[in-house]
């Protein structure tokens, strides 16, 4: 469903991803794991088009998202709008509108890019509100919610424009060790429950082993070491992983 063909990134001198080639297939769940630097948020960012390769072909169901190929680039069209609206992602902070309640962050996309009407996508935002445990918080502004509530809200948001690809960037790593878990627990519900296509950055070693088919072990900006979490996160082969799960894991 996703192809990183050749792809290149570079800021300066330096090289965030070099020549990758990067495959997930539809309905797979994939974990993507390394150092920091080594281009796995990059990775998002591109399919998010929040950032633009210097070089190589990205692709969605065969349909062109980037082509970097020789200089080129991609024009805006009709297609690649369309193509844009088949991922979502969560991030780190949150990054809810603070003068809107958890219900309006969730209403607010469907509405003016997916064209709902509001009957439809406050029907949508309930079930979704539901769906993470926050029926309750609707009328919340975000300053009234924890941090783990505010990042499954951020779900709620994320799927609430129905993508067929889900992207998490370390969803859990700007929230306290206590609230980790009801964040964890909606991501594993999607990941078992949902047949959606989903990529995620994550240091949690333990929760990537639980839901993931795949773990992708990343450094200097290209895979080093793919497999089952079961290989990949209990015996890796390459030392560059070892060295990294072991420098995680006795933390």
């Amino acid at each position: 469903m996703i192809r990183f063909e050749n792809v290149s990134k570079s800021w300066g001198n330096n090289h965030v991803l070099r020549s990758l080639n990067f495959e997930v297939a539809r309905g797979e769940k994939v974990s993507i794991i390394g150092p920091s630097g080594s281009g796995k948020t990059t990775i998002l960012r591109i399919l998010m088009t929040l950032e633009t390769p210097d070089d190589g072909l990205v692709t969605i169901d065969d349909e062109t998202l980037w082509d970097a190929r020789d200089g080129r680039k991609c024009k805006e069209t009709k297609q690649l709008r369309e193509t844009r609206r088949k991922v979502g992602m969560v991030f780190q902070q949150f990054n809810l509108f603070p003068h809107m309640t958890a219900f309006e962050n969730i209403i607010e996309a469907p509405m003016h890019v997916l064209g709902m009407s509001k009957e439809e996508a406050g029907k949508r935002a309930r079930d979704l509100l539901e769906m993470v445990g926050l029926s309750e918080h609707a009328d919340h502004k975000p300053h009234k919610l924890s941090g783990g509530q505010q990042q499954r809200v951020a779900i709620a948001r994320a799927m609430a424009m129905r993508p067929s690809i889900l992207l998490f960037d370390e969803p859990t790593s700007a929230l306290d060790p206590e609230l980790i878990g009801d964040v964890l627990n909606v991501i594993r519900d999607l990941a078992n429950d949902t047949d959606m296509t989903m990529l995620m950055v994550t240091h949690e070693m333990r929760f990537a082993e639980e839901i993931s088919d795949r773990v992708v072990m990343f450094d200097s900006g290209t895979a080093i070491e793919t497999g089952p979490p079961e290989q990949v996160l209990r015996n890796p082969t390459h030392e560059r992983t070892q060295r990294f799960l072991h420098a995680v894991l006795d933390r």
